[in-house]
């Protein structure tokens, strides 16, 4: 998948076409350590996709067929097998020369066809936006990825080529190609433990996002190297004269900051150059990990540290599977100097993460920690896959997790979690199963109590709190930070409304259906399946649980479709109920002719009561069956229902309060007060005598005055309570006027 544009057809000249078959060369130069016969199956791959490439050339000039080399070079050097270079050479077989999946997979096998129809992109004609597109093709892509590693190597090694040609596109395609690999590819390299590869995409990035930054701070490193040189040639040799001493044997690579981290640091912190100490360090590499804890005495006693910057990502690495000893000392001349130790394993899945899985598996000490990296950030995307069906918001999931700075806590069991920065005790539930974090009701952390939001430090031992009968609250999904969290909770969430709906549904359908003198309603079984076939033929349903789940989102009137089903009993030969209508049918609600619908405060998001007026039991309710969303429940008196009934009237249904309820309900008043010391105080005392519960409180900004007024939300269980609490205010000495709020008041 080439950002880059191919270029009119051309005949290829004899110098272009010597370039692309010494490229080639230089590929299989490469290709020793696989044997004879996957080597003649990446040259088949190769000569296939240089006929399928004939006559394209890139935006540089050179023979379009360069690019899947280099790719494919970027592949060999990371080791992978010949399957992974094979798709690599035919990447943009699909998209860009007309290739179909099935010619692969006749002519290379299905796992190769797999690997590239996973790089392909989707048709852009499908999608009505340019986001649309990207994001489904990232779907598509992530998918494949988790799947099969290789392709997401693949698709890295496809941009770092690109973005290291991006010079021959036109400048106005610089930002966009530019920041989408600083904003995504970067990060997913990184996610996966590819630190090199994300280190030179930060740069290319940086370098084309911001020329004249690129440029200014290229200099100002290079004139650093030369008045840094003595101080780091000494350090060298004090260092490694300083092991040899110790009789440790250790190999010692230089180590530069990148300009892009160089800006960041600086943009992040505001300094100057000058004030970004660490830009080089050492990296000591040794054979065992003991060692690496022998090193970092040595050369402790051989340089004083700095408080507070030593980091054993050894014993705790990090999420991406990343092991190293940090340390900052103070080198010769005063200068700060980072040196990171770790063995030769370590180093390899630092600089290639998942790719060290081909790269070194032959003598990997690790045993199969580099085959397992990444994979349950891999396993994640499935679960939230099957979570989310719309792309962009599984795109959104995604990007979440793509930066992880990470802390590290505790199970009760000692386990030790890695969790990105910021996340809290959902976020922690939900990584150690959806169940847990469904039902989580509590937490303790060290053993305190603390709120389900609380944000996880490194070194916290959570433990989590479940209930039988819990589930996610929707207020959950403003403060978690994993995608996997927020993809399930909002699963469990749609479940949960669908099912209500569903249930409210198949309540109002009956009592439409007794309006008209039919009782019960309907099985769906054989002997109704033909009546129930034309009912959904008619409202155009795909089925019956469809069916009612439209009606108690009000994408459907029950009373219409409870005539018709009536119609078709009485072809049927089926009579109505006389006395069962007439009885159902006598009812204020005329207009509508259903018999009322009771609520007893159980029915869920189905049934919504209006934050205009806030009903509570006691007070005349009406239903309007709002389009979409369920059934809202307003007092008979509000201006908002009126209006709604005056331009709606045939969605209004007639609702009754049970005679046992199972909550206590909301509703507003409107208090004014004299400002004087304490009158909060005074004002709650007088709720909690009541026994009300307070859920929210909104005061005037003006204080200065003598009077105030304040609003309280309540929860009150019928008139009857709320009239009780009114009466302890109105005894209240600092209560001047106590009044149930209305809308507009």
């Amino acid at each position: 998948m080439s950002a880059l544009q191919i270029a009119t057809p051309a005949r290829f000249s004899p110098a272009a076409a010597n370039a692309a078959a010494a490229s080639f060369a230089a590929l299989t130069a490469k290709l020793g350590y696989l044997s004879a016969s996957d080597i003649e199956h990446v040259r088949k791959a190769y000569r296939f996709a240089d006929q399928a490439h004939l006559g394209q050339l890139r935006s540089s000039g050179e023979p379009y067929i360069t690019h899947p080399i280099a790719v494919a070079a970027q592949c060999a050097d990371w080791k992978l097998d010949a399957q992974a270079l094979m798709a690599a050479l035919l990447h943009d077989a699909i998209e860009d020369c007309g290739v179909s999946k099935p010619e692969l997979i006749e002519r290379f096998g299905a796992p190769v066809a797999e690997l590239v129809d996973g790089l392909t992109k989707l048709e852009k004609l499908a999608f009505t936006t340019r986001e649309e597109n990207q994001a489904e093709s990232f779907r598509k892509m992530l998918l494949a990825m988790a799947r099969d590693v290789r392709v997401i190597l693949i698709k890295l090694a496809d941009r770092t080529h690109n973005m290291r040609t991006l010079g021959d596109l036109p400048r106005a395609k610089w930002g966009r190609i530019a920041g989408e690999t600083l904003d995504i590819y970067a990060p997913i390299a990184h996610r996966l433990g590819l630190n090199a590869t994300y280190r030179e995409l930060q740069d290319l990035s940086f370098r084309h996002l911001h020329p004249w930054r690129y440029a200014t701070l290229a200099k100002a490193l290079s004139r650093s190297r030369g008045r840094r040189r003595d101080v780091i040639r000494r350090a060298q040799s004090e260092i490694q004269a300083a092991f040899a001493a110790a009789g440790i044997e250790v190999r010692i690579d230089g180590r530069e900051k990148t300009l892009f981290s160089i800006y960041r640091k600086m943009n992040d912190k505001h300094l100057s150059f000058a004030q970004v100490t660490d830009i080089y360090g050492f990296r000591i590499i040794v054979e065992q990990v003991i060692t690496c804890y022998s090193a970092l005495g040595v050369l402790h006693q051989l340089y004083k540290p700095l408080p507070g910057k030593f980091k054993d990502y050894i014993a705790i690495p990090k999420i991406n599977g990343y092991q190293s000893l940090h340390t900052t000392l103070v080198g010769p001349f005063g200068t700060s100097i980072e040196f990171q130790m770790r063995t030769e394993a370590m180093h390899v899945v630092a600089e290639s993460g998942v790719a060290a899985h081909w790269l070194y598996k032959a003598v990997d000490p690790l045993g199969d920690a580099s085959q397992n990296l990444g994979t349950q950030w891999l396993q994640s995307l499935l679960d939230i896959q099957q979570d989310t069906r719309d792309a962009s918001e599984f795109w959104d999931h995604i990007k979440i997790d793509l930066f992880p700075d990470a802390v590290y806590v505790f199970t009760p069991k000692s386990q030790i979690m890695a969790m990105p920065r910021g996340a809290t005790v959902v976020d922690f539930a939900y990584t150690i199963h959806s169940d847990i974090g469904h039902r989580a009701v509590a937490a303790k952390i060290n053993g305190e109590q603390v709120p389900l939001r609380t944000e996880l430090r490194s070194g916290d031992v959570v433990e989590v709190i479940t209930g039988p009968v819990a589930s996610p609250n929707p207020g959950w999904l403003g403060f978690v930070r994993t995608g996997r969290a927020r993809s399930k909770i909002r699963h469990h969430l749609k479940t949960m409304a669908l099912s209500e709906s569903r249930e409210l549904g198949q309540k109002m359908l009956s009592q439409a259906l007794r309006a008209e003198g039919i009782e019960p309603l309907l099985a769906d079984d054989e002997h109704n399946r033909s009546l129930w076939e034309r009912v959904l033929r008619f409202s155009g349903n795909r089925s019956r649980v469809d069916l009612l789940t439209d009606i108690g989102l009000g994408k459907r009137i029950a009373s219409i479709v409870a005539k018709r089903m009536t119609a078709l009993l009485m072809e049927a030969g089926l009579k109505p109920d006389a006395l069962l209508m007439s009885r159902e049918r006598f009812t204020a609600h005329e207009s509508v002719s259903q018999g009322a619908l009771l609520l007893d405060g159980s029915e869920g998001s189905s049934v919504q009561f209006a934050p205009c007026c806030r009903p509570i039991p006691g007070d005349d309710i009406v239903g309007y069956l709002g389009h979409g969303e369920g059934v809202v429940v307003h007092t008979e008196d509000c201006s908002v229902a009126r209006r709604l009934q005056h331009r709606d009237s045939e969605r209004f249904i007639a609702v009754e309060w049970s005679d046992e309820l199972t909550r206590p309900f909301e509703t507003d008043l409107l208090l004014t007060v004299k400002s004087s010391k304490g009158v909060l105080a005074k004002v709650a005392s007088a709720f909690a005598s009541a026994e009300v519960n307070i859920t929210h409180v909104q005061m005037q900004p003006e204080s200065a005055q003598d009077t105030t007024e304040l609003r309280f939300t309540i929860a009150v269980e019928d008139r009857v309570h709320l009239a009780t609490v009114m009466r302890n205010l109105k005894r209240t000495p600092s209560v001047l006027r106590v009044q149930r709020a209305r809308p507009g008041t």
